[in-house]
């Protein structure tokens, strides 16, 4: 996966910018699982963010957005959904997590 294409995923996957239903966020907001493969693609991806942007100074406002999206608001859809009783994939937790750190190494590079 290259930068561009990382970048597109990561928006679309977050923000829904290429207005798909089946966006990680939404999908999450609806209390449904993600799609097959779309954690590891998005874990790919934010591999690729991470990679490209070490050695920058600032972040495009937009993607930053969809970053701080990906890590906080992914939560509390979990949290709310579990609150309502749905029964979430059992790595769905961890998974979230690892998407949140992605998140944060990327504004740290650490």
């Amino acid at each position: 996966m290259d930068f561009a294409t990382a970048v597109r995923y990561v928006l679309s996957q977050s923000l829904g910018l290429d207005t798909q239903p089946d966006y990680l966020i939404n999908r999450l907001s609806q209390g449904q699982p993600p799609v097959p493969g779309q954690v590891t693609s998005l874990l790919l991806a934010l591999k690729v963010l991470y990679e490209e942007l070490r050695s920058a100074d600032t972040l495009e406002r937009t993607l930053a957005c969809a970053l701080f999206v990906l890590a906080y608001d992914s939560r509390a859809h979990y949290r709310a959904g579990a609150d309502a009783g749905v029964e979430w994939p059992p790595l769905l937790d961890e998974d979230l997590t690892r998407i949140a750190i992605a998140a944060k190494q990327i504004f740290a590079d650490i």
